[in-house]
């Protein structure tokens, strides 16, 4: 966060301006170097001063952000898993339970991450090279029906490594954990899930994809495993799902633009999996259980849109499907889950606001509208515990700088009750602002914007402004709360998301709208939306930072090609950068994935010539850039870190040739281009909130070394080595 100060550089000035209590911490940070032809002093000194004021920044947001995260720790959270007997939820070194009947006792710990993994295991000792350790968290908890075994799964920090544990439960708590309960232990495990006590259905995950289902069984004494189903085609990712009843595991097998899903009966001595509707091109479809028969959300409604329909259990193909709803013209489906005998949707209205819709499976004619609070940018469902009755769908709503609130929606009542004294719907007490605006794209598309800001209206042409944006994939701009949103809000900062085509927010057509050769739509979309707000009076250029993580680089790196004067600076995080590059090697473990995303461009010239068009890496010219930052991870397969050294280097290079050959170019503040590499395959950084912070700080090390190690101006755009 200190990092988006600094490289915002003058704009520290006007946030000192809203929060006088901060002023002294900014005033050296906000000088900038200039290019001039003349100028041959050491920026040394100044160098040192500024790395003086980075440690205060530093130590002041880290205070801060603990200080946060603190205020948020007690939100109520969905990693507790309710069994019939105990509650199991997550700590730092494993799994612990208490039991329902007895919550005065002290909890019992059912799994040891350290006991099972070896805790941090060291890696790389030859030739005295010095050995890296890495410690393994807790991913999902998954109970058999009648709680007589455990399975988790772990994943690595900073590798691509995953791991599933199996244990066995004891009925009553003990005092210590017996190691022997751990009964195996499964490498490359992504997803699990019970069908019954002693069946174990799982996928594993190589090279980034999950193509193989298995199946364990635990025999007394032993165990066995079989091999359920193996899928052939590359663009393909396979996962297990149980449905909310638990009486069906389901085999999703899903690409980009297709859907198959196969299903096992958990209530039968029968394991065999049930083809619902074979693969079709641009057929999308996932499957819930009800009473015998499958609620499908299925994108066969009006412009391929998602609907819900209904077909028996017994023939669950397509010529069996009925329609039981399809959502209002400009409204988009995001999730369905099925609560007693309700279908309850989540949908984000044609004005980008999210509501539920709860349609009667017993008379779908009667389906009716839920208003959330006003604020309500995400909403995460908890899977019912083993004893519940399945009534009632728990949620989390929460926006990026609202922390999560708990809500219980009764459907057969109609009602949302919150956690507040009399059960009512809570409005967030906050001073804080939600704003849904729209912006008119060069094509006359209407792009939504969320904008989030303190105070009057009228003050935030001197806020500074964080806008974030993605738009790839289909899916939606994440929005769940974040600590650090939340502060730089409190710091005066306005925060706007900008839900751009190629993204989900308006349905699947939003995607659509910016694939393949239309890619360059999505572009257009984020100047629209950046000119928007400037033009209705909140902050400007000067004042402008963007973030973008992965694909959401694209779009910023085309906008910085083509406007880099309206933005100040840039983060990214594990960004995206060399478009062409990446689509031209097959050998990359996402490449034909995503060539139905970005296009093919050996195998089609009109796909070539459009990502040549926007390709971030190939299209720097000689010009002032905003400053940036760009953190990448070194081990990172989604993401290959040579596009990231390439797009660095080479941004350095024709900023350096601009500020040498343009006579125009003296008056210009010099960019700040730092590349920030983290050890690992995170891809998006550390979930630990102490990782977080440990990354911060060797990332503003690692660029003080380098800004003092760089002396003469002339030397700061050369190449850095990378260690």
């Amino acid at each position: 966060m200190a990092a988006v100060w600094s490289l915002l550089g003058s704009s520290a000035r006007v946030a000192a301006r809203i929060r006088p209590v901060c002023k002294h911490m900014f005033t050296r940070v906000s000088s900038q170097p200039r290019y001039t032809r003349e100028n041959s002093t050491s920026p040394a000194e100044g160098l040192s001063s500024g790395l003086e004021t980075y440690k205060v920044l530093q130590k002041y947001f880290n205070k801060r952000l603990r200080a946060m995260y603190r205020r948020i720790s007690s939100t109520t959270d969905h990693s507790v898993v309710c069994g019939h007997h105990h509650v199991y939820f997550i700590e730092g070194d494993g799994i612990y339970r208490m039991d329902n009947r007895q919550r005065d006792l002290e909890p019992e710990q059912v799994l040891n991450v350290g006991q099972v993994s070896g805790g941090e295991e060291e890696r790389g000792s030859k030739n005295g090279e010095r050995k890296q350790t890495f410690q393994w968290i807790v991913q999902r908890v998954r109970l058999s029906p009648q709680e007589k075994h455990l399975a988790a799964t772990l994943r690595a920090a900073h590798r691509e490594e995953l791991r599933c544990v199996v244990v066995k439960l004891k009925r009553e708590m003990t005092t210590s954990l017996d190691p022997l309960h751990v009964l195996t232990t499964l490498d490359k495990v992504f997803s699990c899930e019970w069908a019954t006590d002693e069946i174990l259905f799982f996928t594993t995950l190589e090279d980034l994809r999950c193509s193989r289902v298995s199946r364990l069984d635990l025999i007394p004494g032993r165990s066995r495993i079989t091999s359920v189903y193996e899928e052939t085609r590359p663009d393909v990712f396979v996962e297990v799902a149980l449905s909310r009843d638990r009486q069906l595991l389901s085999i999703n097998c899903n690409s980009r633009t297709g859907s198959e899903v196969l299903l096992v009966d958990t209530t039968t001595t029968s394991v065999e999996p049930l083809l619902v509707q074979p693969r079709q091109p641009d057929l999308l479809y996932h499957v819930e259980h009800w009473r015998r028969t499958l609620i499908i959300l299925a994108n066969t409604g009006p412009g391929q849109e998602y609907q819900v329909v209904q077909a028996p259990l017994s023939n669950p193909s397509m010529v069996s499907w009925v329609s039981l709803f399809a959502p209002s013209s400009g409204s988009a489906v995001k999730d369905m889950d099925v609560v007693g005998d309700h279908c309850v949707l989540t949908v984000r209205t044609p004005t980008n606001e999210l509501v539920l819709t709860v349609i009667p499976l017993t008379h779908p004619e009667k389906a009716y509208t839920v208003p959330l609070p006003t604020w309500a940018c995400a909403i995460e469902t908890q899977r019912p515990g083993l004893a519940d009755q399945c009534k009632v769908l728990e949620l989390l709503i929460s926006s990026p700088v609202h922390p999560a609130v708990p809500y219980c929606l009764y459907p057969e009542d109609g009602l949302l009750l919150s956690d507040t004294e009399d059960g009512s719907v809570r409005e967030n007490q906050d001073d804080y602002t939600t704003a849904r605006l729209e912006a008119c794209s060069q094509d006359g598309a209407l792009v939504p914007v969320t904008l989030f800001h303190a105070g009057p209206v009228e003050g935030l042409r001197l806020a500074p402004l964080l806008a974030h944006v993605y738009g790839a994939y289909g899916r939606d701009l994440h929005m769940d709360f974040c600590p650090e949103k939340r502060l730089l809000l409190e710091q005066g900062w306005a925060l706007a998301y900008c839900h751009i085509r190629g993204g989900g927010e308006k349905g699947l057509s939003w995607q659509r709208q910016a694939c393949e050769e239309k890619k360059l739509k999505g572009v257009e979309d984020l100047h629209a939306c950046l000119q928007h707000l400037f033009s209705s009076g909140v902050s400007s250029p000067s004042l402008t930072a963007l973030t973008a993580c992965s694909a959401g680089a694209v779009p910023v790196g085309a906008l910085c090609n083509r406007h880099p004067h309206m933005i100040r600076a840039v983060t990214m995080q594990a960004p995206f950068l060399d478009v062409l590059g990446t689509m031209e090697d097959p050998s990359l473990p996402l490449t034909l994935e995503d060539r139905e995303e970005w296009g093919d461009p050996i195998g089609n010239p009109k796909h070539r010539l459009s990502i040549s068009s926007y390709c971030p890496l190939h299209n720097i010219t000689p010009q002032c850039y905003p400053s940036m930052l760009l953190t990448a991870y070194s081990s990172d397969a989604r993401v290959p870190l040579a596009g990231v050294l390439k797009y660095t280097e080479q941004l350095r290079k024709v900023i350096h040739t601009h500020f040498t050959t343009d006579p125009q170019s003296g008056c210009e503040p010099a960019p700040n281009i730092v590349l920030n590499i983290q050890p690992g395959a995170n891809h998006l950084g550390p979930d630990d909130f102490e990782l977080m912070l440990e990354e911060v700080i060797k990332f503003s090390r690692s660029r003080f070394d380098l800004d003092l190690h760089q002396t003469a101006h002339t030397q700061k755009y050369q190449s850095p080595k990378h260690g």
